[in-house]
């Protein structure tokens, strides 16, 4: 109980505030808390808590910002020093991927854990973020289907691709982005909002599934599989009595939206450093 709350008071103690409110926490000041007294040994931990947050879908750049600093050695010379501002959640990362052997581990997985908690709970996501969310699942979810598809013997993959369109939409990309009125070289799903990603990321998905569990070796059943799925995601939109994609007004570029965000995170989490 006495380690319980040695540790928790000294991760409280270690938590710093952003010049906009924001909570994070150094890489140093947090390492010999979770008993490591070698930097080195500790920098292990922090590549794999990154490494984990890349496999959860995340940006680790939003989490973890390494900086340099200038201070003084013991001849007064100044040398540089590495760290890390860590998010909560880099933080509770770096917990899970600490080693289970040392009691402070255990005791800041607790903690994070429960502070992450109440960050997703107080922190809600504008619309916004949560497009911009949904868009870059989207975008991996492309990739490993073109992946599939490879597999699967598609060599046309603008054919393929189009043929998810002509399903969900029951048109061509071309006469998609002409009926929103989109330029011809602008990335549709680029400016489409969270309703139709999600109907796209569903088609994606579950285009890649069948695929695999039909065995699927030949382009065009491959092709046809993926109109297929596009259509049956379309009849489900119908059967709830949802708005058809096509007629989905285009939103904001989501370039715009991810430099407006980024600059948001910038200001609001990472503070300037001065020795």
């Amino acid at each position: 109980m006495e380690d319980l709350s040695r540790v928790n008071r000294a991760l409280d103690e270690a938590k710093r505030i952003g010049n906009k409110g924001g909570e994070y926490w150094m890489a140093r000041d947090i390492q010999q808390i979770l008993g490591y007294s070698s930097w080195e040994n500790f920098q292990k931990v922090i590549k794999k808590a990154r490494m984990a947050c890349e496999s959860a879908g995340e940006d680790s750049s939003n989490h973890f910002h390494d900086i340099v600093k200038m201070v003084k050695a013991g001849s007064d010379a100044m040398v540089p020093k590495g760290d890390t501002f860590l998010s909560r959640y880099a933080c509770y990362l770096i917990a899970m991927n600490g080693e289970s052997g040392k009691s402070e581990i255990g005791i800041a997985q607790t903690y994070f854990a429960y502070q992450t908690r109440k960050q997703e709970i107080s922190d809600k996501l504008t619309d916004a973020e949560r497009r911009l969310q949904l868009r870059d699942r989207v975008k991996k979810a492309n990739r490993s289907l073109t992946s599939i598809a490879k597999s699967a013997g598609v060599r046309n993959y603008a054919y393929f691709h189009n043929a998810g369109y002509l399903g969900l939409y029951e048109m061509g990309l071309a006469d998609i982005k002409k009926r929103k009125g989109l330029h011809e070289k602008e990335d549709l799903l680029d400016r489409a909002g969270r309703t139709e990603l999600a109907a796209n990321e569903f088609r994606i998905t579950q285009a890649g599934d069948k695929i695999i569990r039909d065995g699927i070796n030949c382009e065009r059943e491959a092709i046809n599989t993926h109109q297929q799925v596009g259509q049956e995601v379309r009849n489900v939109i119908g059967k709830i009595g949802g708005k058809m994609p096509e007629d989905l007004p285009a939103e904001e570029p989501i370039k715009e939206l991810t430099n407006a965000l980024r600059k948001k995170v910038e200001d609001k989490e990472i503070p300037q450093i001065t020795n």
